[in-house]
């Protein structure tokens, strides 16, 4: 198994491209031997992270998210970043079902989604700056 490793992919903020950040962090995630359990969190959480990029971050505009992802050991950390517009209260849209857009029938979950299928997370951001969302997960590959 590889101690250390680093990849950086970055892409346009098109919906087309959520697909594409969870295609490319599951086949980085595979050298730890995950379960398809693992994946499929790692791939959740990817999803959820790089839709608020693209929906919230950029709201119809184009713009830059960057997916960026280490592995130490038997942990893959995932940060996923946009330049976008910012979130100005951290802590209330963390809050589960708080969605700055119901009118697009959002939910309002997805951070809440995150911390669920990750083991940790961590969520900065500066308006009019942009937003850095940090997601860990230690792989067990069925050893847990």
């Amino acid at each position: 198994m590889t101690q250390r490793n680093e990849m950086e992919t970055t892409f346009l903020s098109l919906a087309e491209n959520e697909s594409f950040a969870r295609v490319v962090i599951a086949a980085f995630a595979v050298q730890l031997s995950p379960t398809m359990s693992e994946i499929a969190d790692i791939k959740t959480a990817v999803s959820e992270a790089v839709t608020n990029a693209i929906v919230h971050g950029y709201e119809g505009s184009c713009g830059q998210v960057t997916m960026r992802a280490v592995i130490e050991g038997a942990t893959l950390t995932v940060v996923v970043e946009d330049k976008g517009k910012g979130i100005r209260d951290v802590s209330q849209a963390m809050e589960p079902f708080f969605t700055t857009h119901p009118e697009q029938e959002r939910s309002g979950m997805g951070f809440s989604v995150m911390q669920t299928f990750m083991d940790a997370l961590h969520v900065e951001s500066q308006p009019g700056s942009g937003t850095r969302v940090t997601m860990r997960k230690k792989i067990t590959g069925g050893l847990a």
